[in-house]
């Protein structure tokens, strides 16, 4: 599949024709300029072909900074792209950064498809004109607000495409970020109790306040700088997808944007970031909760894995900045009580302690994180359930309701991910929220099921005494 990247600096429309390929909108769009700062990919078709979209941030000209780290993910992209669509705006024309741009293209060595934007009306005339002097050949004019001119760059990526043996290309590294931005992939169904299809990855979204650390994770999980990192707060506004290999399976990390208090998100941008991030939680099957060790558990926190389990999903709280605590052991202890007692419907959630400095922790969380998935995906046999429920309430039966007593009768494990129970009972109405509590820890305890979402559905049967209608 040919690998098409899109560059150009910053505010020519980059995203809005990602989109467009994609055929959803997966990139976030904004009239300001500066919006995307990963390098995003996603499967996308024109005309009949099949095509690896690779969207960019905006090229500038900067030594240091936020831009520079920008720059260098674009020029990244730039060695992974078969055919680089270089688009400019129409509207403004050819700038001295276009020019500067195009110089590096040339260098790249790779073909180069001039596409002008902004060309729908009479003000696009004029910058089409000028982006002959750019040198890259005949401009096409597109716009991908509106879908024009897309025929005419279809026919344009078949003619560079029919130079490029692309079966000559080097097989991609596995251990290498090949990345899929779809989160909302229709084909998987995180909630379906049938079972993924075999080599389907395990999806883990990384979440937490901002600055906490993400992106440092996702790149010391799979080994390279892939996303931007930096001392800045809310560098991260797309949720990134990043698939790579642990052990040979097949793992697609989602980087998601810094969640703050929904009274705080007065931006356009913020708020569609933190919606790009519930989305990679709802669609994930494990979530690493990143929470800094010096101020931990802060309400936003709670909000957070409370969303999750809300979700289904496996939880599992990475402690961050570990090298600043002191009394390691005592402090661990502390914060284990806090969680539990703070949230105890994921009661038993991994807390895995981790220092981005010395790298100590990281290879405890992909073992965690296999452990828990298994008991995400937990069953248990009907004649398991029904003998530790005799046990259970003969232990501590139900408390009576007006003088008459709720009485369990059988139960049954409807479905996995997360795991659900159905509990059968007379009277199932009045059966205390407390009982509940007291069936689900007890569930958890004797089938081994820590840190994971446990639903139980009471039912009341049939009555064989009603009069039937």
């Amino acid at each position: 599949m040919p690998a098409l990247a899109i560059v150009g600096r910053p505010n020519v429309g980059k995203s809005t024709l990602f989109n467009r390929l994609a055929g959803k909108p997966l990139a976030i769009v904004d009239d300001r300029p500066g919006i995307t700062r990963d390098r995003r990919e996603a499967r996308g078709r024109l005309g009949d072909l099949d095509l690896r979209l690779i969207d960019t941030a905006g090229y500038e000209d900067a030594a240091t900074g936020i831009e520079a780290r920008m720059r260098a993910q674009t020029e990244r992209a730039l060695q992974d792209a078969d055919v680089c669509i270089f688009l400019i705006d129409g509207r403004e024309g050819v700038t001295a950064l276009d020019q500067r741009f195009a110089d590096l293209l040339r260098k790249a060595g790779r073909p180069v498809i001039l596409a002008v934007n902004k060309c729908e009306g009479a003000r696009g005339e004029a910058g089409l004109g000028d982006a002959w002097s750019v040198g890259l050949g005949e401009p096409v004019p597109i716009s991908a607000a509106h879908g024009e001119g897309m025929s005419d760059l279809f026919q344009r990526l078949i003619v560079e495409l029919d130079g490029i043996n692309l079966d000559t290309r080097p097989e991609t590294d596995p251990d290498e970020a090949e990345i899929s931005t779809d989160a909302e992939d229709p084909g998987f169904d995180p909630d379906s109790d049938d079972a993924p299809d075999e080599g389907a990855p395990l999806r883990i979204a990384v979440v937490g306040r901002p600055n906490v650390g993400k992106s440092t994770l996702v790149n010391a999980l799979i080994g390279q700088e892939r996303v931007i990192t930096g001392p800045e707060a809310g560098l991260t506004r797309d949720a990134i997808a990043v698939e790579w290999e642990w052990e040979g399976r097949r793992v697609r990390l989602h980087d998601t944007a810094g969640l703050r208090k929904r009274g705080k998100v007065d931006d356009r941008i913020e708020r569609m970031s933190a919606a790009d991030t519930l989305r990679a939680i709802k669609f994930a099957e494990i979530v690493l909760l990143l929470v800094d060790a010096e101020r931990p558990f802060e309400k936003q926190d709670l909000n957070i894995a409370a969303r999750v389990e809300a979700e289904g999903r496996g939880l599992i709280v990475i402690l961050t900045k570990w090298d600043l605590v002191a009394d390691k052991q005592a402090r661990l202890a502390e914060m284990r009580e806090a969680f539990e007692r703070l949230l105890p419907q994921v009661k038993g959630a991994p807390l895995i302690p981790l220092s981005a400095v010395t790298g100590r922790g990281l290879d405890h969380i992909m073992p965690a994180v296999k452990g828990l998935h298994r008991n995400w995906n937990a069953k248990v046999k009907t004649r398991d359930l029904n003998d530790w429920l005799g046990e259970m309430t003969q232990r501590h039966p139900p408390p009576s309701v007006d003088g008459k007593r709720v009485k369990p009768r059988y139960m049954a494990q409807t479905k996995a991910r997360p795991p659900t129970f159905v509990l059968m009972a007379s009277r199932a109405a009045y059966l205390p929220e407390s009982y509940k509590r007291y069936l689900i820890n007890g569930l958890r305890e004797a089938f081994d099921l820590p840190g994971v979402p446990i639903r139980l559905i009471v039912k009341a049967g049939a009555n064989p005494y009603a009069k039937k209608s």
